[in-house]
């Protein structure tokens, strides 16, 4: 019998390709595991930035109301388990293992890819558990996404920016149009942000979906920030539906509003029982959020863990950053993988930084050290400093930045895990 680890390692050898989109595999397979998702209650959710966020929100918010939730999220940081959560809580070892036997028992000779294969076994971690909900996050794009092999009640799109383009496409409509495959004829899908992209509105017009857009369909209006905890009211609305009294924690932005809009939008078709209940939402919104996703610890220094790798996640970064006590000394520790825009994710950056450290990591996907000192220098970056390894950039990044200051590591899963365990937080 196989151990998760070696079936880890054999699932990425299975395939030929690390990453293969197409929905005929895995809807093959799935068919013949002859699994039955609780009807109408399949959540799936896509977008550049914004969903781990979103898929946490919706599932903390339904834990609070007493459900029992399956998520199914990635990547991972540090526990390939993390990916499944029942109840809030990663699959264990024995649970994850059986899936995976099961998949391979029926799979016959269709050569599945590492994703596929985990995404299946969710399926059937959230089947054998008896999930009232099943919460899904796309892991790129949409459309073709194996995730998408399983045909949502629910759509939501979180944003839509430029990333993965060797993919997805190299405009915002080009992009849209794969998220919005998620999209399903007859069904409600919202979309979170504005301006809507025209391939949104125009997939929803010719396959009949339900679609409601933020500041039409659904809105939020955020207000003043008052108590000791410094917590910011809000109120939101979508269609009759209004709610005021709402609380957000000060750290709060556009996005973060914005996320958290589509989550209560999200309960009134799954659950609009629970948006009655304020101070159960208000107790949720205080304490939601996945590991590093502006994560504060405070040790000998204060650091922020965010695995923002884009431009448009370093934006919003840099505003939640604007929105803590300024700090004479800020220190950035950064890594970016290869197929990544390094000189617009420094840029966005650039103006609450004091110092950049660039950590090297294993990654056969990570950018070159020259790639990533000409990104730095297009970005007006002369006076960054390299470090072969992240532990080697922490080090150096508690050397340099004064026991007052603060130290970011963003750019990547593949630095916040290591910054989570450097500080002892696994």
């Amino acid at each position: 019998m196989r151990t998760l680890a070696e079936w880890l390692r054999w699932q990425e050898s299975l395939s030929p390709h690390a990453i293969e989109l197409g929905l005929e595999r895995v809807r093959t397979v799935l068919d013949r595991l002859d699994l039955h998702p609780p009807a109408g209650r399949v959540a799936t959710v896509a977008g550049t930035n914004g969903k781990g966020t979103t898929v946490t929100l919706l599932q903390d918010l339904l834990l609070a109301g007493g459900r029992h939730p399956g998520l199914y999220s990635s990547p991972h940081l540090l526990r390939y388990n993390e990916r499944i959560r029942i109840g809030g809580q990663p699959i264990g070892d024995a649970d994850l293992v059986q899936a995976f036997e099961r998949v391979e028992a029926v799979r016959g000779d269709i050569p599945l890819t590492y994703f596929e294969f985990g995404t299946l076994a969710a399926f059937i971690c959230f089947a054998q558990a008896g999930c009232d909900s099943w919460i899904l996050e796309v892991g790129l794009g949409g459309r073709l996404d194996a995730v998408n092999g399983l045909a949502p009640d629910l759509a939501l799109i979180t944003t839509i920016g430029l990333d993965h383009q060797d993919w997805l496409g190299d405009t915002i409509e080009e992009i849209a149009a794969e998220k919005a495959g998620i999209m399903r004829a007859g069904r409600p899908a919202f979309y979170a942000d504005q301006p809507v992209p025209a391939a949104i509105r125009r997939h929803a017009a010719e396959t009949g979906v339900l679609l409601a857009v933020a500041g039409t369909g659904f809105s939020y209006q955020p207000g003043s920030i008052a108590g000791t905890a410094g917590q910011r009211s809000w109120s939101w609305q979508c269609a009759a539906r209004r709610l005021s009294g709402l609380e957000a924690p000060a750290h709060w932005t556009a996005a973060q509003f914005r996320n958290a809009s589509l989550v209560l939008a999200a309960l009134s078709v799954l659950e609009p029982v629970l948006l009655d209940d304020i101070a159960a939402l208000n107790a949720v919104f205080a304490r939601s959020r996945p590991d590093g996703r502006f994560q504060q610890v405070h040790a000998a220094h204060e650091w922020i863990l965010d695995v923002a790798h884009n431009p448009q996640a370093a934006a919003v970064l840099r505003a939640q950053l604007e929105t803590l006590p300024a700090s004479r000394s800020t220190t950035i520790v950064t890594t970016l993988l290869a197929d990544k825009a390094i000189t617009p994710f420094v840029t966005a950056l650039a103006p609450v930084a004091t110092r950049w450290i660039v950590a090297g990591i294993d990654d056969a996907r990570a950018s070159t050290s020259e790639r990533l000192h000409a990104g730095m220098a297009a970005a007006g970056i002369a006076g960054a400093t390299y470090a072969a390894t992240p532990a080697e950039a922490f080090a150096l990044a508690e050397r340099l930045t004064p026991a007052t200051g603060r130290i970011v590591v963003c750019g990547s899963f593949r630095i916040v895990a290591p910054a989570m365990q450097w500080l002892g937080l696994y």
